[in-house]
């Protein structure tokens, strides 16, 4: 099961003068994260490198942001995917101290500074959301607002014409199951809507 985090940690290193600030933080986005890149490097005009890499929606990206090829993005990138993290961005600004870390040196201080952080993260399961859409007989309102909560799903929207045209969110795990019980409190009078495909959060 892939877990995102509940809030951004950070970390703090200095390797042979450099000043690594590492930082992993949930986004929703890729676009949410090139805009938290960006308010990095105006928050640290004088870094000499802010490397990313991002695990989100099911793409990953990476930046070694002028680092030699390899030696910053992707091990960070290879940090989140070891730890199975999602909706997930990893950041690390660098202030460059005059001393050269050589390639292996630099992997180590970019894969370090994202472990670091994790440490201290607060990890959370990501949940896979199913949409369900279904019709019933206004007798049965009552009682579905009752069962939603067992099923960990809740009422998304409700519209009232000649029955309840009800919107639901239900974790994919429980979806079968719920709509087994609607089914057979409905005893064949609920209409079933066709809906998008599930959301993840």
């Amino acid at each position: 099961m892939p877990f995102t985090l509940n809030a951004p940690v950070h970390s703090d290193q200095i390797l042979k003068k450099s000043h690594f600030i590492g930082c992993v933080e949930p986004v929703a986005d890729r676009v949410a994260a090139l805009a938290r890149v960006a308010a990095l490097r105006a928050e640290h005009p004088g870094a000499t490198h802010v490397c990313w890499a991002l695990m989100a929606g099911g793409h990953s990206a990476a930046n070694d942001d002028g680092e030699p090829g390899g030696t910053a993005g992707r091990p960070m990138l290879e940090v989140l995917r070891h730890q199975d993290l999602e909706g997930v961005l990893a950041t690390v600004v660098r202030y460059y101290g005059g001393t050269p870390l050589g390639a292996g040196g630099l992997v180590r201080a970019y894969t370090d500074s994202v472990a670091q952080a994790l440490l201290n993260a607060d990890k959370v399961p990501v949940i896979r959301w199913q949409v369900l859409r279904c019709v019933l007989p206004y007798a049965l309102e009552g009682w579905l607002r009752r069962e939603l909560d067992g099923f960990g799903a809740m009422l998304a929207e409700v519209q009232h014409g000649e029955g309840v045209d009800a919107t639901v969110r239900v974790p994919e795990s429980r979806a079968a199951a719920l709509v087994a019980r609607i089914n057979d409190a409905g005893q064949g009078r609920v209409l079933w809507r066709h809906t998008e495909d599930g959301e993840t959060g």
